[in-house]
Parts: structure tokens; sequence; C-alpha cells
């Protein structure tokens, strides 16, 4: 049984789509799954990425594209009141409920819906206060300053980062890292031995060569 790493930011309405949709997409596999959350704009920050909300007409794109694909995926979603959001909050909340940087698929989940299914304000103080009396029972010992959370946050970003990772959501196996809710289709290939993968093209697009300066 293989196990996926699945790198998210709560912030991204694509990783949200890529975690509701993710077991329908790999229906019929034997696969694990460790969710970890990362601080997505730590990395973007790393690429010098100012993401799509640093670009007008692409935040513009995004949300609209986004809430196509909610629309034609079937998967609810309605933009926050503001977004983006400083998601480190919702992070610390969920790593809360870890000792190892992995949350389980209920705590990803409520706070997925917390943001993405009723178009409020998601760091509303009262909404926080109900997130937290949600998560309560999944709750970790031992960290009542919340000091265990913010390490457990900065390792999984560095670790991230050093596996290459540069956006959510990103999916792991066997070295490899699919990257976006689209890349779902990939990623079974892959599971499933597609002959593809033990072919030249994965690497050989880390060698095509640079046209432009850098």
């Amino acid at each position: 049984m293989k196990t996926i790493t699945f790198y998210l930011d709560f912030v991204s309405p694509y990783a949200w789509l890529a975690f509701e949709r993710l077991p329908d997409a790999l229906e019929g596999l034997s696969y694990s799954v460790d969710y970890r959350p990362v601080l997505l704009g730590a990395l973007l920050q790393r690429h010098a990425n100012p993401g799509p909300a640093g670009i007008a007409p692409k935040r513009d794109w995004t949300y609209r594209h986004a809430l196509w694909l909610g629309h034609h995926l079937g998967v609810p979603l309605k933009m926050p009141a503001r977004h983006p959001f400083n998601p480190l909050p919702l992070l610390r909340q969920a790593l809360a409920c870890s000792e190892d940087g992995r949350i389980n698929r209920y705590v990803a989940e409520t706070v997925f819906r917390h943001v993405w299914q009723d178009g409020l304000e998601p760091l509303d103080p009262q909404r926080l206060d109900a997130l937290a009396q949600a998560l309560e029972p999944q709750l970790r010992p031992g960290d009542a300053d919340g000091s265990r959370a913010k390490a457990l946050l900065r390792a999984n970003t560095d670790t991230a980062a050093a596996q290459g990772v540069f956006g959510v959501p990103a999916l792991g196996v066997d070295g490899r890292f699919f990257w976006g809710q689209d890349s779902l289709p990939m990623l079974r290939a892959c599971l499933e031995g597609d002959a593809w993968f033990d072919g030249p093209d994965w690497d050989a697009a880390a060698s095509v060569a640079q046209g432009l300066p850098v």
C-alpha cells in the first residue's frame, strides 16, 4: 500500500477541491494519506512568487475558476468574505490536533469547511471559537501555549520546501510530487503503475534548457 503525502494550506481553494475529490479520484486503489499543513505564503516567498492574489486580473480569474470547478465537480465552494487572509490561526488550530505534523481527515475537513462552505469571514473571532470547540475532542495534550503546533508548521513547511514543493495542493508518492487539483488523474496513473513513469519524460522535463535570462 502506497502512502501519499498531501501538503495543504486552508487558504487555497484548489487544496479544498483536491481534498474533496481525492477519494473519488483514487477509488478502488489501496493507499493511505498523510495530511500535512504548510504555510503557502512561505513557499511562495522562497520562489519570489506573489501568488495569484498578487496580480489583480489573475486574482479575479482564480476566484472565477475555483467557483466554476466547485460547480463542475459537485464540490460545495463559496469564496470567503475576504481572500487572501492570514491562515496561521487555522493552520495552528489544526496542528494543535497533531503530535508529529500529520492531521487526520476529520480535522482537515472541519477546517476546510470552515473556510470554503459558508462565504463568511474565516478569522471572525466567534467563528474561530466555534471551530476550536469543534476540534476540541481532537486536541493533543501537552501544548497549552501552542509552541508545538508552531514548530510542527515550520517543520512541515521546511520539509516541503526541501522536497521542491512550491505550492499547494502538492501530493507526493515515491519521491514524485503532483501539484494542483487537476493533477489527480496523473497521480492515479502513477499509483496504478502506468509505464510512462518508468520512461525518460519525468526526468527529462528538468533538463530542458532555460531560454530566458535568470
